[in-house]
């Protein structure tokens, strides 16, 4: 039987981990931190997690659906889940498949397999595989967008940021208004003299919970076709928070999921309440002062890049993804046409699709590495597919912003839809 690696022990690789373990293929894992759980160990270096993050999607619509969540809770924190995914690997054993505090510095193909080197406190080593699982995260390395000009104050990312307390009396302009952004703004305005946020584009403001129940746990039997559920969901949202627009935001030059909504509606109470302003884009820095597109200015002691990530596989060269424009061009964001080896586990964004959505991933991979072993037919038959005809749309009939971080947003049902057609293909686990 073939060895696999896999890289990254955060949800996706611990995902991938128990599939192939469920099919009894063997793997060695590679974690450049000391334990499990990736950007949700606060204490990992690569976190990029804040002490008052929670979950924005609900315990039951994000958990693996073999292993539920112990807390009742909705939505647990980020220490919470740090802990389930550390009883996760121990129940199935995987704690023991992976080699932490071992940071994979290179790929490179030799033969019909790839050579992965990895630096640990004892040196470097470099050890053979036929196939490497690529499960080192989404969220981990910041979009830092350049600007006109030159802030003299304190410029930092939201990957920097850990504690409201880092903004203590500052006067703060936040730049971006997404989840991570809205979060901390509405945990900031405890502890900043001001807090402002620059936005360029209007959003959907969505409540964590809609008639005494979890939003995202509503509406989860057949999917309504998508123009349907925008009327409709269009019209509820606007029962319960209004319009945002009257807070200050641009109106959205989109249809509501056509971009990640934001799961946060205190921050239109802050804004209600004064604690908050909008402010337009940026136009440029001047010292202290930051000019907007409107024409207005102010005066700012820290400015908060709530900008974003952009995928980093930076152990392998670009070309072994097919990487196009911001990401690797994948048959189901999961294999490269050229079936070459590599494999990508967690490049998928979409409303709802949870940790048991790449566990799905991880089921798909498994069963085609077990059909090269034990029915190469099989195999053969599914490569021919990807490579000769098109592939799934898995837009869902939603037209999704042509934007950087839009660039591996799947809908959740047109996905897992085109997962259980492949799976099915290659004969379930």
């Amino acid at each position: 039987m073939s060895r696999y690696a896999v890289i990254g022990a955060g949800p996706s690789g611990l995902a991938a981990a128990r599939a192939l373990q469920k099919q009894g293929i063997e793997i060695d894992g590679y974690e450049a931190s000391h334990g499990v759980g990736g950007l949700w160990d606060i204490d990992n270096p690569r976190s990029t997690m804040y002490e008052s993050a929670h979950l924005i999607s609900s315990r039951t619509t994000t958990e693996f659906t073999e292993f539920p969540m112990a807390t009742p809770v909705d939505y647990p924190n980020h220490r919470v889940l740090r802990e389930y995914f550390q009883s996760y690997a121990d129940h199935f054993g995987l704690t023991a498949l992976f080699r932490f505090d071992s940071r994979v510095t290179r790929l490179e193909p030799r033969g019909a397999g790839w050579d992965l080197t990895a630096a640990s406190s004892e040196g470097e080593t470099t050890r053979w595989y036929a196939g490497v699982i690529l499960a080192n995260g989404t969220l981990a390395e910041p979009n830092i967008p350049t600007f006109a000009g030159d802030f003299s104050g304190e410029l930092m990312h939201t990957s920097a940021y850990k504690d409201a307390r880092q903004l203590d009396g500052k006067r703060v302009l936040i730049i971006g208004a997404g989840n991570s952004g809205c979060d901390i703004a509405v945990d900031a305005v405890h502890h900043a003299a001001s807090i402002d946020m620059s936005v360029r584009r209007g959003y959907y403001f969505v409540p964590r919970y809609l008639f005494g129940r979890p939003s995202d746990t509503l509406n989860q039997g057949r999917p309504l076709p998508a123009r349907i559920k925008q009327a409709v969901d269009s019209r509820v949202l606007k029962m319960f928070t209004g319009d945002p627009v009257r807070f200050g935001f641009p109106k959205p030059d989109y249809r509501i999921y056509e971009s990640h909504p934001i799961v946060n509606t205190m921050v239109l109470n802050h804004l209600g309440q004064g604690d908050l302003r909008v402010r337009a884009d940026i136009a440029r820095f001047d010292g202290h002062t930051v000019r907007f597109r409107d024409g207005s200015r102010d005066d700012y002691d820290a400015v908060l890049l709530a900008t974003g990530y952009h995928l980093d596989y930076p152990f392998v060269d670009r070309e072994h993804l097919s990487w196009r424009g911001a990401a690797p061009r994948l048959f189901l964001n999961i294999f490269p046409a050229a079936f070459n080896g590599l494999y990508v586990m967690g490049m998928i964004e979409a409303s709802g699709i949870g940790w048991q959505g790449r566990f799905e991933q991880a089921e798909l991979l498994a069963a085609y590495l077990a059909a090269v072993e034990n029915a190469p037919d099989s195999a053969a038959r599914f490569r021919q597919r990807v490579t000769g005809a098109p592939w799934p749309d898995l837009t869902g009939g939603y037209h999704y912003l042509g934007l950087e971080r839009m660039s591996y947003y799947v809908n959740k049902d047109a996905y897992r839809a085109a997962m259980r057609t492949e799976r099915m293909s290659l004969g379930s686990i």
